[in-house]
């Protein structure tokens, strides 16, 4: 015969699943999932047919939806891009403000506020022609931009599409 099991008593597993908190992704990254998951619907929707005006207007909507002091360094960001790169078409991506070329982002704004964090963020994608030896930056950490920092990143464009 079995013993009679003690009706009192919790599994291990059923304690320490309660206790502990749920890992996995943020809020602020499960919205940037559907916002990509609705730019890669439109994208299928608008196939070949899509302009750079229409993306151009998505980013200025992204841009001037953005609190301050990112909606002024974004704003800003977009002309030293446009001016430095026109070959870049500029676009969503994940719901931020991006640039691509051939359809490919090349590199993008992150808001601050977008995921909590205590700067803006100017980061280039693998398709950005940015390459120095076996090591170099992708992502640049953004507090405010000064006359330096407009040309450092003009020439950054320039080189990440040469």
């Amino acid at each position: 015969m079995k013993p009679a099991k003690n009706s009192t008593q919790k599994s291990p597993k059923s304690t320490t699943a309660t206790e502990k908190k749920p890992k996995g992704f943020t809020d602020e990254e499960r919205v940037a999932m559907r916002e990509r998951l609705q730019e890669l619907k439109a994208d299928a929707r608008r196939g070949r047919r899509a302009d750079k005006a229409e993306g151009e207007n998505a980013v200025l909507a992204k841009i001037a939806a953005l609190p301050q002091p990112d909606r002024a360094m974004g704003e800003r960001l977009h002309a030293i891009i446009k001016a430095n790169a026109p070959a870049l078409s500029p676009k969503t991506w994940y719901g931020m403000p991006a640039y691509a070329k051939d359809g490919n982002v090349v590199c993008f704004f992150q808001s601050a506020q977008k995921f909590k964090t205590r700067y803006a963020t100017l980061g280039f994608s693998d398709k950005a022609n940015l390459d120095e030896g076996h090591m170099w930056p992708t992502a640049f950490a953004l507090k405010e931009l000064s006359a330096a920092e407009e040309v450092k990143i003009g020439a950054l464009v320039k080189k990440a599409v040469s």
